[in-house]
């Protein structure tokens, strides 16, 4: 360590943020886990060897008990720092979660008040008055279409009431009778007639 450190300290390092407090914490709890499969697994030999020399060999099998048992309290230490690590992490990660929460609502906020800045009640109802105003407008102008112009003949109603009567009362064979005709003799004269004219001023 050099004099000015030594004098003045060395320079704190910065605070770990949530994100990489919790990645360190899984990182060990990932460590005492694949510690704890290795203490069970030796526990589990240490019975084995105990169970196949308690006859034969008594030495190596008090050895094997005594290593067990050695194992469990590593164990039991090892659950006991596991318990406490997984506190820390829900911990961690509770507080991780509120924190992007109330950034995400702070953004929300900031985001609702730069859409409203230009909007005030007044300019919302004028806006709403104009709407509301040419609506009106379409309106008329729907029911002004709608009306027909020009269209109708001045009849007189009872008029209309007796003729339609009087065809009610007509049997179907005469109703032909009551059809204008047509003169279809006319029709062709004329159609003859205008064709030789426009021959003749063709040629």
């Amino acid at each position: 360590m050099s004099f000015f450190k030594k004098v003045f300290g060395e320079k704190a390092k910065p605070a770990p943020t949530l994100p990489q407090a919790i990645r360190r914490l899984k990182l060990t709890q990932d460590v005492l886990l694949k510690r704890q499969a290795a203490l069970e697994d030796k526990i589990k030999k240490e019975i084995a060897t105990a169970r196949k020399n308690a006859s034969t060999n008594k030495k190596l099998a008090l050895q094997a008990v005594q290593k067990k048992k050695r194992f469990e309290r590593q164990l039991q230490q090892l659950d006991g720092a596991l318990t406490t690590l997984e506190a820390q992490l829900e911990i961690l990660e509770s507080a991780n979660t509120n924190t992007l929460a109330v950034a995400s609502m702070e953004k929300a906020s900031k985001a609702l008040k730069a859409t409203q800045k230009d909007l005030d009640v007044a300019k919302v109802e004028q806006i709403l008055d104009e709407m509301a105003a040419q609506r009106e407008v379409a309106g008329e102008i729907a029911d002004a279409i709608s009306q027909p112009v020009g269209f109708e003949d001045d009849f007189d109603e009872d008029e209309l009431e007796r003729e339609l009567q009087e065809l009610e009362d007509l049997e179907d064979s005469s109703v032909d009778r009551l059809l204008p005709t047509v003169p279809q003799e006319d029709i062709k004269d004329k159609a003859v007639k205008k064709a030789a004219k426009e021959a003749l001023a063709a040629s």
